[in-house]
């Protein structure tokens, strides 16, 4: 992505308010003075439809036929790719804390997926779902997420791509700097 559309995709999150600044505690139980809060970008589908407009161009593939995201970050995102890719969508959600393939939805063997994600750090809902495709007989190829907040350290067994590659610095909650001490921590939610 060139640096004219990575200011755009700076921009919409800035203007949807998606980027937050304080001390907040991500799903992993990390602390942060970043969080990326996609759901307010998923608040105007216009900015969810040009964000795909240019995710999709960096797939390593298209040769997959159902997008799978986790819920819920993922839904409005997941959605709207197959939306434009013409493929089939279905989600994992949580069920007793765990991600699973629930409301009938079938995976059958063989079959191709991509996993769409909106933001990951060490990628964890991400693997649960890579790990659900797997077990359903599916082939993962490729995972593409909004952000990635890893800087390109979290691994997978196939390709990621993102829409911007950030790393702000995330810490253990007994270690945390002097500028987050005495800032109470919250938990948005994705």
């Amino acid at each position: 992505m060139d640096s004219a559309e990575q200011e755009e995709v700076l921009q919409i999150f800035k203007e949807t308010g998606a980027l937050l600044e304080g001390h907040f505690i991500l799903r992993s139980g990390l602390r942060s003075a970043h969080f990326f809060q996609c759901a307010r970008v998923c608040e105007h589908l216009d900015y969810v439809t040009r964000l795909v407009e240019l995710l999709i161009p960096k797939l390593p593939t298209q040769d997959f036929e159902t997008v799978v995201a986790p819920a819920m970050g993922g839904l409005v995102l997941g959605q709207e790719m197959a939306r434009q890719l013409g493929k089939r969508f279905i989600f994992v959600e949580k069920d007793e804390n765990r991600l699973a393939l629930r409301r009938n939805f079938k995976i059958a063997n063989g079959e191709r997926v991509l996993v769409a994600e909106d933001v990951i750090t060490r990628g964890g809902r991400v693997q649960e779902t890579l790990d659900i495709v797997e077990s359903r007989g599916g082939e993962t190829a490729a995972v593409a997420v909004l952000v990635d907040r890893s800087a390109g350290q979290a691994k997978f067994s196939v390709p990621l791509v993102s829409l911007l590659e950030l790393e702000f610095p995330t810490y253990e909650p007994t270690q945390l700097p002097a500028h987050l001490r005495n800032i109470p921590a919250i938990k948005p939610g994705s």
